[in-house]
């Protein structure tokens, strides 16, 4: 097995904290839209508690990387592109969400934990927690099993 060293997983954590920020409000939009049928720069403020100057800063990053469409007082809505990582965050934050459960973790607490966590597990450790979890479905609660988005 490779060495790494102490720089490399610190640039690693460093770019995990980068894609947080845009996955957290990738996964937020979808999640709005799913609910509410639209997503709004306050709806966003308000759930991040954030300030709208500060949603808007971030929209603005995700219109160039291209995740979303926005236009000023209309509502935010992912490309085909947001909708696919929109996807992927939430499928790899309910694995995340199940394997904490699985380890006896209190749900309130796993709940919490996980919107962290699942920003920096590697594809592999997703992976690997969900083979365990398809080798060890006793071990999620029924009323968590197979969540696939909060």
């Amino acid at each position: 097995m490779p060495s790494t060293s102490h720089h490399e997983h610190f640039e690693r954590v460093r770019q995990d904290h980068q894609r947080e920020l845009v996955e957290d409000y990738v996964e937020e939009i979808a999640h709005l839209h799913r609910h509410l049928g639209e997503a709004r720069a306050s709806d966003l403020a308000d759930r991040f508690g954030v300030s709208p100057a500060a949603v808007s800063k971030v929209v603005t990053r995700l219109k160039r990387d291209g995740l979303v469409n926005a236009r000023p007082y209309r509502g935010i809505f992912l490309t085909e592109q947001g909708e696919e990582l929109a996807h992927k965050v939430a499928a790899r934050h309910s694995v995340v969400l199940q394997a904490l459960l699985a380890l006896g973790v209190p749900e309130s607490i796993a709940r919490a934990d996980s919107e962290g966590i699942e920003h920096h597990c590697s594809d592999e450790t997703v992976a690997a927690m969900h083979r365990f979890l398809a080798d060890n479905p006793h071990l999620v609660p029924d009323s968590i099993s197979r969540v696939t988005s909060r």
